[in-house]
């Protein structure tokens, strides 16, 4: 239900008790101006308001990146090259060869 200011200010226990069914509009000269909602809808909005509001994941990590920096970190976090397993893509000299096609037939 829409209300105008007058109505709206004229019965407002009748608004008040229309919110517990669904938000209600107040209007200023075919302007809406103001919706009044039931307080179980207005905690509901206040939780969806700080789920919005808080950081997300790539905003953390930047932060924590800025301050490593900052911190004299070269480009944030330092991570050593991994060589503590075989990787045959990189020392195996044949992993990129065709299978059953001798080297021969290859190069020529």
């Amino acid at each position: 239900m829409t209300w105008n200011i007058a109505n709206a200010k004229q019965q407002f226990s009748e608004v008040v008790r229309l919110t517990a069914e669904e938000p209600q509009a107040i209007y200023n000269r075919d302007k809406q101006v103001a919706v009044l909602i039931s307080s179980d809808d207005f905690e509901e909005f206040q939780q969806l308001r700080k789920q919005r509001d808080k950081p997300t994941l790539l905003e953390l990590f930047a932060d924590i990146r800025a301050a490593l920096i900052a911190d004299g970190a070269e480009d944030g976090i330092e991570i050593a090259p991994r060589t503590d397993r075989y990787n045959p893509m990189v020392d195996d000299p044949h992993y990129w060869d065709e299978p059953g096609v001798p080297d021969e037939t290859k190069r020529g």
